[in-house]
């Protein structure tokens, strides 16, 4: 197998100027809406990308949990990798791989952290195994074998049997205050469409990208 002989055509349309929202949110929810209703499996996972102490960089792929005007959101142990290099350096990129529509979308911003009411919030709503999940598992840490882990969530569980679960302390969510979204659209003969959106002073600059 030659890996340089892998390659496709794109051929699902290219990406205009007057097709684009004025909103790069606006935007994002309209590809994200799409994505959904294409049947994309996980259209909600992103690669998550933050940097150690080191300048060492590291990715992961995490679900978005929501999108506004003030940024997009994501929870995490707050002892994971991510969340301790974030508080490090607070500078976050984003990327979301909708291969079958041909699409990426590429976000730089700055993380911080939501409120303890925010993280209640949605706590709470999640499923009691997922609530137990957060407690059970101390994120990024080493363990001896899966039974560790395993043996914590049945211990949590029983625990709670009949209770309301707690929102740890060391359980919460960032919310990604957008500096720069790319929207890509696939094209043919790899002249692709790349439609940068940058922040400055509360107003957003469009500027289009060689491929």
């Amino acid at each position: 197998m030659e890996l340089a002989d892998i390659r496709r055509e794109y051929t699902k349309g290219g990406l205009r100027r007057k097709d684009l929202k004025a909103d790069p949110i606006d935007q994002f929810n309209l590809w994200l809406e799409q994505a959904v209703e294409a049947g994309l499996t996980d259209p909600t996972a992103m690669t998550v990308a933050t940097v150690d102490e080191n300048g060492m960089p590291f990715q992961r792929i995490v679900l978005l949990k929501n999108v506004d005007k003030n940024g997009f959101v994501f929870y995490t142990n707050l002892g994971s990798r991510k969340a301790q290099q974030l508080e490090h350096n607070s500078n976050i990129s984003l990327h979301f791989p909708w291969h079958p529509l041909e699409r990426q979308v590429h976000i730089t911003g700055v993380a911080e952290k939501l409120t303890a009411v925010e993280n209640m919030k949605y706590f709470t709503s999640r499923p009691k195994e997922s609530q137990l999940a957060a407690i059970a598992s101390k994120q990024s840490s080493r363990i001896s074998a899966r039974g560790v882990l395993e043996g914590k969530f049945l211990e949590l569980k029983q625990k709670f049997a009949k209770g309301e679960i707690p929102v740890p302390t060391f359980w919460g969510g960032f919310r990604v205050n957008p500096q720069s979204i790319e929207f890509w659209q696939g094209g043919e003969h790899r002249l692709h469409d790349r439609f940068l959106f940058s922040q400055h002073d509360g107003s957003w600059d469009i500027d289009r990208l060689a491929p």
